[in-house]
């Protein structure tokens, strides 16, 4: 049974999720933005093995502590889409501009595309790629918790910015429509801050998307 758990991260309180596999303890993170000593106890707490680090896009919340995990356990870094490259080289200059314990730059091991898979302990999830936010942003879906992981693509009641350097509102709006509300309603997602929600609810509900 694939099982998984989110908190707070960062002075920005993003939303990094450990996921593992019950029966073996692999597991593996989604944005580690930062507090890796936090992390690191509680992945030691539910008793893991992390194996590998899945990026939703390279901000420094989501993405600050990739280079520090990456190398201290040896971990493989799955993602994002080669499109957020330039934000991966800027993690430095992103890190002081913001306040944050100074990130490193770093190479992923493997670029996700639309239409990937990442693999864990035999789950499979599905990778699609959601620009707008950042050009490189993906998304991990897995039908088997019917949960998708989506960063910043789209919140409980808001969406993601659009002003930063290659971001883009129409091409948000797209990739919320028909990347996301595809997955079906009564998927739940993990957003990069804030409460889980499900598509079905912020179709209905959300100002930004409501009716699309």
């Amino acid at each position: 049974m694939l099982r998984y758990r989110t908190f707070p991260v960062t002075a920005f309180q993003q939303n990094c999720s450990i996921l593992w596999d019950e029966a073996t303890g692999q597991a593996a993170v989604i944005d580690p933005g930062g507090d890796l000593d936090r992390l690191l106890a509680e992945v030691e707490r539910l008793g893991l093995k992390l194996e590998r680090v899945w990026l939703t896009h390279a901000h420094i919340d989501h993405a600050g502590g990739t280079g520090e995990l990456a190398q201290r356990l040896a971990l493989p870094v799955i993602g994002p889409h080669p499109a957020d490259q330039f934000w991966i080289d800027l993690l430095p200059e992103q890190s002081r501009m913001f306040g944050f314990p100074q990130a490193r730059a770093f190479k992923p091991t493997r670029w996700l595309h639309d239409g990937d898979t990442v693999e864990l302990a035999g789950h499979v999830l599905h990778v699609r790629h959601c620009p707008g936010h950042t050009p490189g942003h993906v998304v991990f879906h897995s039908p088997e918790l019917k949960r998708a992981f989506v960063g910043d693509v789209l919140f409980a009641g808001s969406i993601g910015r659009t002003d930063f350097p290659q971001g883009d509102h129409d091409t948000l709006i797209e990739s919320i429509t028909q990347r996301l509300w595809p997955m079906g309603d009564d998927t739940v997602f993990i957003p990069g801050h804030g409460p889980e929600s499900s598509f079905g609810h912020e179709r209905r509900h959300n100002p930004y998307v409501a009716g699309t």
